[in-house]
């Protein structure tokens, strides 16, 4: 994959604030977001032992008994076990698609948010299951790194777009964002695959910027360009995978596009393939008003949503049955 379209961004030049470097930075981030909606991004501090303890623990969750996990089953959107056939994400382009072909334990906010209408659909207490102790506290820490990450990467993106660097960060002092552990096992679990059934189907995000931390393999990450088509995602070990969602597109007013995705199906030629994803997705405080930015910089104006309205259409759009 070309280097303009998908381009590694090392964030130190950023933090330490040399001016040109900075300048060069902000043009090559704005670029990349108008073609696919995908960056690589190092520098980010956060150790791979981290995310390699993270991927131990929970491996350590998806080996047990269904019967042991159903007992933190939840819905999407909820927090817990999203069990197999949970999730259809081809759903959102409208697309009737089999079920994913995965596993996932998915975690939000740890805070409440003091008002109790948004209590009710956005706050719940975490699921941390007793069998793995040690998920806790290694996830803890991982939420930690990723808003101060996200707080450093919206404040790059306001300043790409022109803005002052809090011009999104100002919005995210509370915000409702997930973190999903996507499990990817083989056909041995999952069994072979139906036509058009994916470990995830083909979608766009959908809130501000996701943060992926991906393992590669023959049935892994491809990402779409108008350009190229279907290709396989450019794979870093020590890199974030960095993609906008609807709702940051529309914040720009489309200049910057929704980075279209997929997960392939466990390959025919390693059945037994398993990966497994930590995928932090960024989203707004709760009652944000998302206005399109006017032209120049933006070319559509939408008309103003709230954030979380359109955050649970876009959710309920995903589930299965």
């Amino acid at each position: 994959m070309s280097e303009p379209r998908i381009p590694t961004i090392d964030l130190r030049p950023w933090l330490e604030g040399a001016p040109d470097a900075r300048a060069r930075i902000a043009r090559t981030v704005d670029e990349a977001l108008q073609s696919a909606g995908f960056l690589l991004v190092t520098g980010h501090g956060v150790e791979t032992s981290l995310r390699a303890g993270i991927r131990a623990a929970a491996r350590g969750f998806f080996a047990l008994p269904v019967e042991v996990k159903e007992k933190y089953a939840a819905k999407v959107g909820g927090r817990g076990w999203l069990g197999p056939g949970a999730e259809a994400n081809g759903y959102a382009e409208g697309t009737e698609t089999p079920p994913d072909l995965k596993e996932s334990l998915t975690f939000a906010t740890q805070e409440p948010f003091g008002d109790p209408e948004v209590d009710a659909e956005w706050y719940a207490p975490n699921v941390w299951p007793a069998e793995v102790p040690e998920l806790r506290g290694l996830c803890e820490e991982y939420l930690a790194r990723m808003a101060r990450l996200e707080s450093r990467l919206l404040s790059l993106l306001g300043e790409a777009l022109g803005l002052e660097p809090d011009f999104f960060t100002r919005h995210m002092g509370h915000p409702t964002y997930g973190f999903n552990i996507n499990w990817y096992p083989g056909t041995e679990v999952v069994g072979e695959p139906e036509p058009g059934q994916f470990r995830i189907g083909p979608h766009t995000d959908f809130g501000t910027v996701t943060i992926l931390d991906r393992q590669a393999g023959k049935g892994g990450l491809q990402v779409w360009t108008d350009d190229g088509g279907w290709e396989d995602a450019p794979y870093d070990p020590d890199a974030f995978t960095i993609n906008i969602g609807d709702l940051m597109a529309r914040w720009t007013g489309d200049r910057w596009r929704s980075g279209r995705h997929r997960v392939l199906p466990p390959p025919a030629e390693a059945p037994g393939e398993e990966l497994m994803s930590l995928v932090y997705f960024g989203e707004c405080t709760p009652g944000t008003i998302v206005e399109s930015v006017p032209a120049p910089v933006g070319r559509v104006a939408y008309e103003p949503v709230d954030s979380h309205v359109y955050l649970r259409q876009k959710l309920d759009s995903i589930t299965v049955g």
